[in-house]
């Protein structure tokens, strides 16, 4: 059998691949402190001066416009949210040209979905410009090339608009795809949407989050304890 032919499953029929979703930021790459910094520099600029870390930490796995509408209510900043939008996402290009590291499992774990011929796709709450820099910048959009942005459904995480276009695209019924995460908005989006779910909690102190006690595999210790050998395997336990 060759590498991406379909394994029997256990009628003795072959099963085809598993579908696959990535979340990007927190899961697939460490972008985190690139959007923090991209933050931190736009607040500044509108009279913020202090935007700690903490406080950027709340809103990880929530789509950029969704923050910044929050934000610009919390520090009372007069501006539209589209102008917001397009600071933010300028200061993060910037940021993100110039190096954002890919998780070296999840790379491992791309790669060997890859050679297996599952169908993959990356559906995430930043923009589409940054999705496709951050991809091209670490080498990834070569093996992924099914993209969905928040820009372009009505909804960001959590609710499951993303991770359903990401299944339309794909050919996929939402039901075959897992999806994997690093938040709990990614995590019950994925619920919603009636996908299993990977979750590698980027945040230590969310690993208890009741949106992660849904998911079918759950990395309590985050991209220290995952790998992909685990994660593979357990796609080939669970293919229905």
């Amino acid at each position: 059998m060759s590498a991406s032919a379909p394994s029997p499953g256990r009628s003795g029929r072959p099963v085809p691949p598993t579908p696959v979703i990535f979340d990007l930021d927190g899961t697939l790459v460490d972008s985190e402190p690139n959007y923090y910094e991209a933050g931190r520099r736009l607040l500044a600029g509108y009279g913020v001066p202090d935007f700690s870390w903490e406080q950027h930490t709340r809103f990880i796995g929530i789509g950029t416009r969704e923050t910044l509408e929050i934000l610009g209510r919390e520090f009372g900043i007069d501006a539209p949210v589209e102008e917001l939008l397009a600071g933010k996402n300028r200061a993060y290009l910037e940021l993100a040209r110039v190096h954002t590291e890919v998780f070296p499992e999840m790379r491992t774990l791309v790669e060997r979905l890859a050679a297996a011929g599952h169908p993959m796709a990356v559906a995430s709450g930043s923009s589409r410009a940054a999705i496709e820099a951050v991809l091209a910048g670490t080498g990834l959009d070569a093996l992924l090339t099914t993209l969905v942005s928040a820009e372009e459904v009505a909804h960001g995480k959590p609710e499951p608009d993303v991770f359903l276009e990401a299944a339309h695209r794909l050919g996929a019924v939402p039901g075959d795809c897992v999806v994997l995460e690093d938040a709990p908005p990614g995590a019950l989006a994925a619920q919603r949407a009636g996908m299993r779910c990977i979750a590698v909690p980027y945040v230590a102190a969310t690993v208890d989050d009741p949106a992660f006690a849904g998911a079918g595999l759950l990395f309590r210790g985050g991209q220290r304890e995952f790998t992909a050998r685990a994660a593979y395997e357990w796609l080939g336990r669970t293919a229905s």
